[in-house]
């Protein structure tokens, strides 16, 4: 394989676990500096090897409809950093399940949810969703 110039060869593990040969682009020079430690930037950027979370997505949207009960869903999509699409998706599920219930005021929706249910998984069954809802609001 032959570099391409101002890149950096690696290898990478495909999603099949075999190993592929693949060049990215050398990081630019604002990937290159420092962060701002000022506080006066943007916060730090997490390195890409903690890209996972405590809270799921799900999580997140019953979150950010226990603080703003009367959001679109293009506003819940934005707030949990995912598309539009999985944010219906995700709200689909939840009022499915019961945790969320949609009441129309107008034209818009508002967003109840049901504290007093409990978890899904069974380690965390045993407490009600508000307990987490009460330590986020």
């Amino acid at each position: 394989m032959t570099p391409v110039p101002g890149s950096t060869p690696h290898r990478s593990s495909a999603p099949d676990g075999l190993s592929t040969d693949a060049t990215t682009p050398a990081p630019s020079r604002t990937e290159q500096d420092p962060p701002d430690r000022t506080g006066s930037g943007p916060p730090p950027r997490e390195p890409a090897t903690s890209r996972w979370r405590f809270l799921t997505n799900h999580g997140h949207v019953l979150i950010h409809l226990a603080r703003h009960p009367e959001s679109r869903v293009r506003d819940i999509a934005t707030a949990v950093g995912i598309t539009e699409r999985s944010a219906q998706s995700i709200l689909t599920d939840l009022e499915s399940d019961n945790y969320v219930s949609k009441v129309r005021h107008g034209r818009r929706n508002r967003y109840e949810l049901r504290p007093e249910l409990h978890f899904r998984h069974p380690q965390e069954a045993d407490h009600q969703i508000g307990e987490l809802l009460n330590i986020f609001r």
